[in-house]
């Protein structure tokens, strides 16, 4: 794989994001919102593998109904998709992932990136990708692990086995998310990452792998882009076909099978953006440690996220560790650390 052979960016844009509801909708999820930054989650991620000296147009999969979103965004930032797909249903990434590799020429390879991930450190992960690429051209696939700072049990894990090129080490085994003890040791140990979902591989090695570990996905993959309809840059693979896929991750149905699965540890500035607490985490505070966005009024108050939207106002006077954003006609209050628990909101409200 020569240097001039352009790295394919793919990118993962079928999330619903509902762990920051009440912005996050089914109708416009967290990638296409501007929460950390003037733009989208999902116009930064483009710009990151911007401009066309190492990186090619990307191929984005997407939510049928967020098309034009999409599209319009991308051409915002100037990054338009070579290849637009557009799921039928969403099947987790195994199979998204399957249907840009096939949309992808053999041999190219595809820098896989979720679209509602920060990097604060593009150089790093350039550099990261970079080192990769002499095992990718062998046929590896590889993943990038992030540097852990804190015992978080709400990712995955990878132990980092022995090192393989400079800066690439063999994945000794991946760790699903962990007990909070569990957590402490894999930090203390040094020798662990968190699986930052971000992966480096050739399309063909992609799809080969899928061919021995999971055979009912690419084979559902490979019917529905088969018979998909294409419209410009737009393709519709067929829904009935694609539904008879697994629904699978690719961690699942591929990297903890596969033989040949590299890790490189990275340092990049890298939050996935899972919470209000995380975005709390990762925002510039004023000297209160509050976050704010929007018309609000803070007395006396510490500690706090608030988000008002268009046309709202809200004060707070003598609180501390709140979460407060009001988005429409929804207002949601909780305290700070309890943010997972959107979820089971979510699941209330559907009741």
């Amino acid at each position: 794989m020569p240097d001039s052979t352009p790295i394919v960016p793919v990118i993962l844009s079928g999330g619903s994001g509902t762990r920051l509801w009440p912005e996050s909708r089914p109708e416009r999820p967290k990638q296409l919102l501007a929460l950390t930054a003037d733009e989208t989650m999902l116009q930064l991620t483009a710009r990151r593998t911007g401009g066309r000296e190492r990186f090619g147009r990307p191929i984005v999969v997407a939510n049928a109904a967020h098309a034009d979103m999409v599209e319009e965004q991308l051409g915002h930032v100037g990054e338009d998709a070579q290849a637009l797909i557009l799921e039928p249903a969403g099947r987790n990434t195994a199979p998204a992932i399957a249907l840009a590799a096939l949309a992808a020429n053999g041999s190219d390879p595809l820098l896989v990136m979720p679209s509602d991930h920060v990097i604060t450190d593009v150089d790093a992960f350039h550099q990261a990708i970079q080192s990769a690429l002499p095992l990718v051209e062998q046929g590896w696939l590889v993943t990038f692990g992030i540097t852990p700072d804190a015992p978080e049990i709400g990712y995955g894990w990878i132990k980092v086995g022995d090192a393989i090129a400079a800066g690439v080490h063999r994945v000794d085994r991946f760790v699903e998310k962990p007990p909070r003890d569990k957590a402490e040791a894999m930090l203390a140990s040094g020798d662990h990452a968190w699986n930052g979902g971000i992966f480096l591989f050739r399309a063909d090695a992609f799809l080969s792998a899928l061919e021995q570990h999971a055979p009912a996905i690419v084979a559902a993959a490979r019917a529905s882009m088969a018979s998909a309809r294409r419209d410009g840059t737009r393709i519709h693979p067929d829904a009935d076909l694609f539904a008879a896929s697994p629904s699978d991750s690719i961690d699942y149905a591929v990297m903890e099978k596969a033989d040949r699965v590299a890790v490189v540890p990275v340092a990049m500035g890298w939050s996935d953006v899972g919470s209000w607490d995380a975005l709390h985490t990762i925002s510039a505070c004023d000297g209160e440690n509050n976050v704010c966005s929007g018309d609000v009024v803070m007395v006396d108050a510490a500690n706090c996220l608030v988000r008002a939207g268009a046309g709202k106002r809200i004060a707070l006077v003598g609180v501390e560790d709140l979460i407060v954003v009001a988005h429409g006609d929804d207002i949601l209050v909780l305290p700070r650390g309890r943010s997972q628990d959107v979820k089971k909101l979510i699941e209330a409200m559907k009741r």
